[in-house]
């Protein structure tokens, strides 16, 4: 039976804000054996996010009076120390985004624990606050990726099985949607891998604008992610702008951060209503 979310002060639907600062960490990843070509064209255009980019969509974000929650590698960190404390400083949350952006499916479950307890380490020393949430790279998760999200006490925000904050297997989870990220539309590289060009910013808008204006009528969460050198292209930020502009418009909306969700729904005395579990049903 359907069970309407409750948000605070009885607002109607919640919007976070969110980045995933990649940077040029998924580039070392890939090239971490140094066995093919390095292309420095992918390179350079990932530099552009904390060159540029990141710096303008701040900007943005401070004229609409929002704070947000970026999901950091820890080597992106560990090269730009001046980030997580300017981030921090700014009202935002910073959370765990793997150390090197490394993909579920290239590394084991001992790799996975290493690099989120050296992340942990990593925030800790550098801001002196504990870092509350993890986001996992390409957003994929296993059992045992969850359960070490758990033993430490962090929210996870990967998943997708309510448009509203949840539990599963004992973890808060912070729902995101492909949808609503801007590399699914924008993500272009070049070099002959890519699999699309990229969409109109007409069109993504009209999605996201559609998005937002549905989950006020089912009483969800809108989380938007998008990347430090995605979307701070000026045509695309200008999408972000009209965006951002109608959130803050919308009466009996929520805007927060992912922290501040998990918070909410982790103080809900009804909170068992939304629950999952990370069992897998047995194959044919």
């Amino acid at each position: 039976m359907h069970q309407p979310y409750p948000w605070p002060e009885g607002k109607r639907a919640a919007f976070v804000f969110s980045m995933d600062v990649d940077s040029d960490s998924p580039w070392a990843w890939i090239n971490r054996d140094r066995s093919g070509p390095l292309y420095l064209s992918h390179l350079e255009q990932r530099r552009f996010g904390l060159r540029e980019g990141i710096w303008r969509v701040l900007d943005l974000l401070e004229r609409f009076d929002i704070r947000g929650s970026f999901y950091v590698p820890g080597a992106v960190a560990e090269a730009h120390p001046y980030l997580l404390p300017r981030l921090i400083a700014g009202g935002h949350e910073v959370g765990l985004h793997g150390w090197f952006h490394e993909f579920v499916t290239e590394i084991s479950d001992a790799e996975f624990s290493e690099a989120l307890e050296r992340s942990l380490d990593l925030f800790h020393r550098q801001t002196g606050q504990r870092p509350r949430g993890f986001r996992s790279p390409a957003w994929e998760m296993t059992p045992h990726m969850l359960a070490e999200v758990q033993r430490l006490g962090l929210y996870d925000s990967s998943l997708s099985g309510f448009d509203h904050p949840y539990q599963i297997g004992g973890v808060t989870e912070i729902p995101v949607q492909w949808a609503m990220d801007d590399a699914v539309y924008w993500k272009f590289l070049g070099g002959g891998g890519d699999l699309a060009p990229p969409f109109a910013p007409a069109q993504v808008l009209e999605i996201w604008q559609q998005e937002w204006r549905g989950l006020q009528d089912f009483g969800g969460l809108l989380m938007l992610t998008v990347h430090d050198y995605i979307t701070p292209r000026a045509h695309r930020l200008k999408v972000l702008e009209t965006l951002l502009a109608e959130v803050r418009e919308t009466p009996g909306a929520w805007i927060a951060r992912a922290c501040d969700l998990a918070d909410w729904h982790n103080s809900l005395s009804e909170k068992h209503h939304w629950q999952a579990s990370p069992t897998a049903p047995a194959g044919p």
